[in-house]
């Protein structure tokens, strides 16, 4: 009863005109940036930070939310049609989903991305409001050293589960940990590693690190490329499946869902994780295997039900615990820490309209995405003739207005510009920008719970093993190292991002 007393509260205020309207823009924004390849949920998320100031909480909150989930609805469209995917979770779509189209089941293809994000986003949101209330009375029992043990399980996730080199992922994890320390320190009120200049005494910002590095190197990024399209939008006429393709489906919608709503809540999981890991298993699983990059219909229901669950339930750890799994629950962090708002289980208690009305709007969200994507494909393809030339520097001044708006300074500007080359070298290299800002976000809220452990057991370290709790994720971040470094793990870690 007492969830559904939640939901009722969560209904009656995500319905309000202000709330359905962000709702509304921040679902077309999303399934925007999901189509425009190049951009993506953390670039767009950097770049309307700022202009949430004038927002109330639950609308900028809704509003960011349905960017997220959003871009992983948009991001199918070009990836079945044009083969690019407009986001980097709908890279696995475009294998089988590109095949479909040129066998003339294009249409097919969207509605078993559409449908399969629908019923993976509407579930996924069932089990964010099945697990808040347990797992937030959870939280309170978590004192600074459970915190600071979480954060390193949290951090060690992102390295495991990150793309790629560990090393290199590793290496971005204590960068930007390292970073996080720049700026006026807690305790003594004394400035460190800000080399004088004035700009640094209050540490770097969170907007400048996150639009340079997914903004910026974007935008470098993707202008360094070469521009070739063929669409298939004229063979966009059938959307209903057949008898046969919903019997081949729903078992892979019913594995994606599953799969994306538990990689969600772990930390350095999200939505790109859950639909690679999806693809993968589909392909071992199904005995249609043969038929995988040449257009089966479960390479395209498996890993677009598990993006957009895995964006829903992503929402977990940020809400419950008050720790980002991923750079875009970072970016929320960010959102909430402008309203004044601490991001953990007090928000429950404090802000209960805050928090059930986010997750009711979720429902709400999906309805409207799948009302804006499937009737109105023609639209959103059509977008794509715009020549990037064209399209880029309108991003660029938007980018540098919202980045002067927060501090009202040039200095800011310029600190953008350097995180920009830095991500675009960055991606050269190979390494992933996304364990940087997580580090980034959790360095000082590592080191603030660090030292209040330490100030509470009088400089005791074995607090953080006597405390049951802290010993016992503690355990699990050691075993998660011992497990990755495994032979066969290690291989089939690797093998989960082949993208073919």
């Amino acid at each position: 009863m007492e969830l559904i007393d939640n939901l009722a509260l969560g209904f009656s205020t995500a319905l309000t005109m202000q709330n359905l309207l962000y709702c509304f823009i921040g679902c077309v924004l999303g399934t925007l940036i999901g189509v425009l390849p190049g951009l993506g949920p953390i670039a767009t998320i950097a770049m309307l930070l700022p202009a949430t100031y004038a927002l109330p909480p639950v609308a900028a909150l809704i509003m960011l939310a349905g960017i997220y989930y959003g871009a992983q609805y948009g991001g199918s469209t070009t990836a079945i049609l044009v083969n690019i995917p407009g986001e980097s979770a709908s890279v696995v779509t475009a294998i089988d989903g590109y095949q479909m189209a040129r066998r003339g089941r294009a249409g097919v293809a969207l509605f078993t991305a559409g449908f399969g994000s629908f019923f993976a986003g509407c579930v996924a949101t069932l089990v964010l409001a099945a697990f808040a209330t347990p797992l937030s009375e959870l939280a309170f029992k978590f004192g600074p050293a459970e915190y600071f043990s979480l954060m390193v399980l949290g951090l060690i996730g992102a390295v495991v589960l990150a793309s790629g080199s560990l090393v290199k992922a590793i290496a971005m994890i204590v960068l930007g940990l390292l970073m996080g320390l720049i700026g006026t320190d807690v305790n003594s009120g004394t400035a460190r590693y800000s080399f004088d200049i004035p700009e640094l005494t209050d540490g770097i910002g969170f907007v400048a690190v996150a639009m340079g590095m997914f903004g910026f190197a974007e935008i470098m990024a993707n202008l360094s490329q070469r521009e070739s399209r063929e669409t298939f939008l004229d063979k966009v006429t059938n959307l209903w499946p057949g008898k046969e393709d919903f019997k081949r489906m729903m078992p892979s919608i019913l594995r994606g869902t599953t799969i994306g709503s538990l990689l969600g809540v772990l930390p350095g999981g999200g939505a790109s994780l859950a639909s690679f890991s999806a693809y993968s298993l589909e392909k071992k699983t199904s005995k249609y295997s043969a038929e995988f990059g040449k257009g089966a219909i479960e390479g395209v229901a498996g890993p677009e039900s598990a993006n957009n669950a895995a964006s829903q339930t992503s929402f977990i750890p940020l809400l419950t615990l008050g720790i980002p799994p991923n750079a875009v629950m970072a970016l929320m962090v960010g959102a909430m820490t402008i309203h004044n708002i601490q991001p953990g289980p007090q928000v429950m208690t404090s802000n209960p309209a805050l928090f059930w009305g986010l997750i009711a709007s979720m429902w709400i969200g999906n309805l409207m995405l799948i009302i804006l994507n499937l009737p109105m494909i023609g639209v959103w393809v059509k977008l794509l003739t715009i020549p990037y030339r064209h399209l880029y520097p309108a991003i660029l001044v938007f980018c540098c207005i919202g980045v002067y708006t927060v501090n009202n300074t040039t200095f800011d500007i310029y600190l953008t510009a350097v995180f920009g080359i830095i991500g675009y070298l960055f991606a050269k290299l190979g390494c992933e920008g996304a364990p940087l800002l997580l580090g980034f976000v959790l360095g000082p809220m590592m080191e603030e719970n660090f030292r209040r452990t330490l100030l509470l057991s009088r400089g005791d370290f074995t607090v953080f093993f006597t405390r049951p709790l802290s010993l016992g994720l503690l355990i699990a971040a050691a075993l998660l190292v011992v497990i990755v470094m495994l032979p066969a793990v290690k291989k089939t870690r690797e093998e989960a991002f082949v993208e073919e």
